[in-house]
């Protein structure tokens, strides 16, 4: 009797139940249909497309006999990822000896200036919110009055990927506090009020960004904005060796870019920001410098300059798979030079 009232309430549910809720049950009966029903589960949204509906047939088992349910469910078309720049260069097939997930990566003693290790080094890429260490860096050479106040506006609104801000049009910061929240937390609108309030705007802060690079020998680097929303802001990992050692120089930017949390009073109200750099509050890190940045072109970004056994290290990662792995392969890369001990580049490499 149980098993009959069993059938009875997975016909009911079949009929009467929507579509996600019948596979459950149906599974539930008999395993044996997972693998049929398997286009049934959950897709991601960034997988798949909504195109209208179709009719499906399933298969269910009542009283030992087989039954056949006729469903509308809704039609999805699957959607690649987008590729990254990287990925449409072919570096994705670049192999190294530590299977890093990073399209790009270098790595180099400060001191020596001798490369340790190299992947694709060469190559100009989107390098998204990397781009924030030269805005930095002209900011501070520029000897503009960090307490005075800057203002929000339309312009500092993101028209290249429609993102966010908790700095609402308005909200007024010192250029201090602009720069903390840029380096630190990446906040976009902060660093395009730090450009449009250099001498001449806009126009001329990018000219002045470019002009840098070109001093400190970037040859394959070029910027068109001060956020790195666009994905025109490009440079090879060799060339932002060359920045990290200029920022660096500077105690502001490295205190700064390597504070975990900083709370601002836009209009009077407290907003605390916090790193996007979760190694920067690992105490097995000595971080000296880093910069985190993001945009699908670009993939996951990571420079920093770091300690390693009494050793000042730089590292650079471009084009990143997944969310931590440009974090995963700068722990690869550290556990290689404290187990290897390189003193050059390996000929292997």
């Amino acid at each position: 009797m149980a098993n009959l009232f069993r059938s009875a309430l997975v016909l009911v549910l079949a009929i009467s139940l929507p579509t996600t809720v019948v596979f459950a049950a149906t599974a539930s009966h008999k395993k044996s249909h997972a693998k049929k029903h398997a286009a049934s589960q959950p897709v991601s949204h960034k997988q798949i497309a909504k195109s209208g509906t179709k009719l499906v047939r399933h298969t269910i088992i009542v009283n030992g006999k087989r039954r056949v349910v006729t469903q509308r469910v809704a039609n999805v078309i699957a959607v690649p990822e987008r590729l990254s720049a990287g990925d449409l260069a072919g570096l994705q097939q670049t192999s190294d000896g530590l299977a890093l997930q990073s399209n790009v990566a270098y790595v180099v003693d400060q001191e020596s200036s001798k490369v340790l290790f190299e992947k694709n080094s060469s190559v100009s890429l989107p390098i998204a919110s990397i781009t924030k260490l030269m805005t930095s860096l002209v900011v501070v050479e520029a000897n503009q009055d960090m307490n005075e106040m800057l203002e929000v506006t339309e312009e500092d609104l993101d028209k290249e990927k429609s993102t966010g801000s908790r700095l609402h049009i308005g909200a007024k910061l010192s250029r201090a506090d602009m720069l903390h929240i840029a380096l630190m937390s990446s906040e976009n609108r902060a660093a395009s009020a730090l450009g449009r309030h250099f001498p001449g705007g806009q126009h001329a802060f990018v000219a002045a960004m470019n002009a840098k690079a070109a001093q400190l020998g970037m040859r394959d680097t070029h910027y068109v904005d001060a956020t790195g929303l666009s994905s025109q802001n490009v440079a090879s990992a060799q060339d932002l060796v060359k920045l990290i050692n200029a920022a660096y120089q500077y105690p502001i930017i490295r205190e700064y870019s390597t504070d975990s949390k900083y709370v601002v009073n836009p209009s009077g109200r407290p907003l605390e920001y916090s790193t996007t750099n979760k190694l920067v509050v690992n105490s097995a890190w000595d971080i000296g410098l880093q910069k985190t940045g993001y945009i699908a072109e670009a993939g996951r970004c990571l420079v920093m300059h770091t300690m390693i056994e009494g050793r000042a290290i730089v590292m650079v990662f471009l084009d990143s798979k997944g969310k931590y792995s440009r974090l995963a392969d700068a722990g690869r890369i550290r556990k290689w030079l404290e187990t290897m001990k390189p003193q050059t580049l390996p000929a292997s490499y």
